[in-house]
């Protein structure tokens, strides 16, 4: 009687293993997506921006450290300008000093001005004396001498006025220059982002292009996936795309294609037959909504993994595991 039910038992129990496994296959395990759309594995990625120092010279302080969120236009860390500053105030002096050659070179014409003056006058007075036969030809030929002699003393002091000008906008190139070294000595940042590593420590020496820190671009994430042949070629830039992650299976990220590599991957050396282009793989980019990005700006990761789905024709409406946006962009979202 005992094994009679004990038989029962192990009967109803491999019914309910096999109905369980039966289930599991057909209702539990993902199904598979129309030919309307394609996939592939990625992780989240964003753009690198190396934050270097133009100008060699050693690193008086960084305001920043790894993981810190940093704005545009924000200043990250400066170099010691204690010799640019001493430059600047020598060049300061030309400037002033050849402002007072300027104004030298000035006072000099005002003079040879006036001595012209008397000459042309003393000169005429002269002429019309000797046409008198008032006076012999010496003392005409002595004021004619000194008639030109005027002329030419103008027309250097003149020269030196054009000259003291050039020496004045020369210095002030000088200074213009010292001052856009100066302010170079300053990084900042061209994006807003999250600084990823410090390159170099305060009071190092950087060389000129020294790399000082590294910058996450958070506002250009996206996520690279590798499509065969037959699905990269109905691909489209713009085409619309949805990512989901690991970490967050039941949230589907809005996203676009921005990039399809003009070359493939993985390519075999020698490609004969269809099977053989069918290894083809072509890189693709799919970016991250930036609107969607602005508003959880300080959340993003990189490195996550996760499974981008991206629509090969506009008019197919996506499936409804891939409809799980985020509430904040939801209401516009189109399906």
């Amino acid at each position: 009687m005992f094994d009679k039910f004990k038989k029962v038992f192990l009967f109803f129990l491999l019914t309910t293993v096999v109905i369980g496994f039966y289930f599991a296959f057909n209702y539990l395990q993902p199904k598979e997506l129309s030919k309307e759309f394609a996939q592939g594995n990625g992780r989240i990625e964003t753009t690198q921006v190396n934050i270097s120092a133009k100008l060699p010279g050693r690193l008086l302080d960084i305001t920043v450290e790894e993981g810190d969120i940093i704005q545009k236009d924000q200043l990250l860390a400066s170099l010691d300008t204690k010799e640019l500053d001493a430059k600047l105030q020598e060049v300061l002096a030309y400037v002033e000093q050849a402002k007072q050659s300027k104004n030298y070179a000035e006072a000099i014409v005002t003079q040879r001005e006036s001595e012209l003056n008397l000459a042309t006058t003393n000169y005429n007075r002269s002429k019309k004396l000797y046409n008198n036969k008032s006076i012999a030809l010496t003392e005409l030929q002595k004021d004619e001498m000194k008639f030109q002699s005027s002329q030419a003393a103008l027309l250097a002091a003149k020269a030196q006025v054009v000259s003291a000008s050039a020496s004045i906008n020369a210095s002030i190139a000088q200074v213009e220059t010292i001052k856009v070294r100066i302010d170079e000595s300053n990084l900042y940042s061209p994006i807003k982002g999250r600084i990823l590593y410090k390159i170099a420590q305060n009071g190092e020496m950087v060389s000129s292009g020294g790399r000082v820190l590294v910058a996450l671009d958070l506002m250009n994430t996206y996520m690279t996936i590798f499509l065969p042949t037959s699905q990269a070629g109905l691909v489209n830039i713009g085409s619309e795309a949805r990512i989901v992650l690991d970490a967050l299976p039941q949230v589907t990220i809005p996203a676009k294609v921005t990039f399809v590599s003009p070359q493939a991957q993985f390519t075999p050396k020698a490609i004969e037959t269809q099977t053989e282009r069918e290894k083809l793989m072509f890189r693709v980019k799919v970016k991250i909504d930036s609107k969607l990005l602005q508003e959880h700006f300080d959340k993003i990761k990189t490195g996550l993994p996760g499974v981008a789905y991206v629509r090969l024709n506009s008019q197919t409406p996506w499936p409804d595991n891939l409809n799980h946006l985020p509430k904040s962009i939801e209401k516009n979202s189109v399906k």
